[in-house]
């Protein structure tokens, strides 16, 4: 199962340099959602990360399809709101594009309009989202029985939670705030890094 890490738009550039640099090697993915921040700080942040040796092929631009293109990245991930993902590949077809969902209706949507997999949330309560009730792993499970692309699931999952949602099929989980706000976001990656490769099968033998 992958992990994917999503910055969570607290810190300044040089900062979150050092907090990237320090998990990329203990995660597949991570996701740059900064939404305060301008393009031009986008682009520099990422130029910097490439320049320390953060894998291209790690780094997904959330939103910012420009951001992506002068920086020759090849991975995006589109609000719910955003355009259609089969369109940005008709004009840029090097592209791959993921989309944020709330539901199964919008996830049959997405699917439709080319998205390559869809993330999923929240699926637990979470402080990210405070009053709004959680969707829940049964509604996860019906998600992805309903689609034939991946489901990446994000919204308080702990790695304590992690067994439950390896027997329902999704491709991997989104982690924020239980990387990014803790004070040493590197021992946060590896315990989750840690506990999506234990094999739950091995102990029931």
């Amino acid at each position: 199962m992958e992990l994917h890490a999503v910055t969570n738009d607290s810190f300044p550039v040089n900062e979150l340099i050092k907090q990237i640099k320090a998990i990329e090697s203990e995660v597949d993915f991570i996701h740059i959602r900064e939404r305060s921040k301008t393009a031009s700080e986008l682009v520099d942040l990422v130029k910097q990360l490439l320049s320390e040796g953060v894998p291209k092929e790690k780094l997904v631009i959330n939103d910012r399809v420009d951001v992506a293109l002068l920086t020759n990245i090849h991975r995006v991930h589109l609000p719910g709101h955003s355009f259609s993902p089969k369109e940005l590949r008709q004009k840029f077809p090097h592209l791959h594009a993921g989309m944020s969902v709330h539901s199964i209706e919008e996830a049959k949507a997405a699917e439709e309009n080319g998205a390559e997999y869809v993330m999923f949330g929240h699926v637990y309560d979470t402080s990210c989202k405070p009053g709004l009730k959680a969707r829940g792993v049964k509604l996860v499970e019906e998600l992805t029985s309903a689609l034939s692309i991946p489901v990446v699931v994000i919204g308080g999952v702990t790695p304590d939670r992690i067994p439950e949602l390896l027997h329902v099929n999704v491709k991997g989980i989104a982690v924020m705030s239980g990387i990014f706000t803790h004070h040493q976001p590197r021992i946060m990656a590896q315990a989750f890094s840690k506990k999506l490769k234990e094999n739950p099968y091995e102990k029931a033998l």
